[in-house]
């Protein structure tokens, strides 16, 4: 991602955080008290005793790392046994909204500003999510790999599948699951292999993919409170382009 647009993008996302009513980590005022060890509040009901084999994980490369993708039945596992941290890659909003319960919001690809990652031990076991379902994550978890981090995952589902399966939920809307909202485009075939972008300022919410061969790629918003004529920020290694959803979702963005 060019620089210009991750400063600008930070600066949001590490902004104020509105209250969760019904999150487990309310204060009495409802503003939220952040979660900063990325375990869930309390274990639940013991597991059976399983093995997971992580070397039988697939990966994918991003950056140049190979990031295990984990299925999604091993990290409610590793959830329910208290085994694992937990860390949101989304934007802050998307976070608020909804979240697995215990999360701290550590927001791809390098944390943000006072990110409680960079607290944790190099060899804890730590799991990286978003929606997309696991480009916003792998390239979180990318970053942590290549920071000495050496039990870095990501939920290969996403944390949609997570909603769907029933699984600890906190948040200010729990149930609700915003519609897909579709960007495609088409930039340089040079930038095949890397990241494309989107996001929408006000709110810190940012989506990602990786861009195919030949130059073409397709971002899936799944961004709440925003309508056709919100403007969406789009950017490729090529270019920045600024416009309405409404204009981005019926066009193929090119740069131009």
């Amino acid at each position: 991602m060019q620089r210009r647009g991750y400063l600008a993008l930070c600066g949001t996302v590490c902004g104020g955080l509105a209250g969760c009513s019904g999150d487990s980590n309310d204060t009495p005022d409802g503003a939220v008290a952040p979660a900063s060890d990325g375990y869930p509040a309390q274990s639940g009901t013991p597991s059976t005793e399983r093995d997971i084999d992580t070397g039988s994980f697939p990966t994918t490369t991003v950056e140049g790392v190979d990031v295990p993708l984990a299925p999604i039945d091993a990290t409610q596992y590793w959830y329910r046994e208290g085994t694992a941290r937990f860390a949101d890659a989304r934007g802050r909003a998307q976070y608020a909204r909804s979240h697995i319960t215990g999360a701290v919001l550590s927001p791809a690809p390098d944390g943000g500003a006072d990110d409680p990652v960079s607290d944790w031990p190099n060899d804890d076991r730590i799991v990286c999510y978003c929606g997309c379902p696991h480009h916003l994550s792998s390239l979180r978890a990318a970053t942590l790999i290549k920071n000495g981090y050496e039990r870095v995952f990501v939920i290969d589902e996403g944390f949609w599948e997570w909603q769907t399966r029933g699984y600890p939920v906190s948040g200010t809307a729990v149930t609700s699951r915003p519609a897909v909202q579709r960007i495609r485009g088409r930039t340089a075939a040079d930038d095949a292999g890397q990241t494309a972008w989107a996001w929408h300022e006000p709110t810190g919410q940012r989506e990602a993919t990786p861009i195919a061969e030949g130059g073409s790629y397709t971002l899936e918003l799944r961004f709440s409170d925003v309508g056709p004529d919100s403007t969406i920020a789009v950017e490729t290694p090529a270019y920045r382009v600024e416009d309405s959803l409404d204009a981005l979702t019926t066009r193929t963005v090119t740069g131009t």
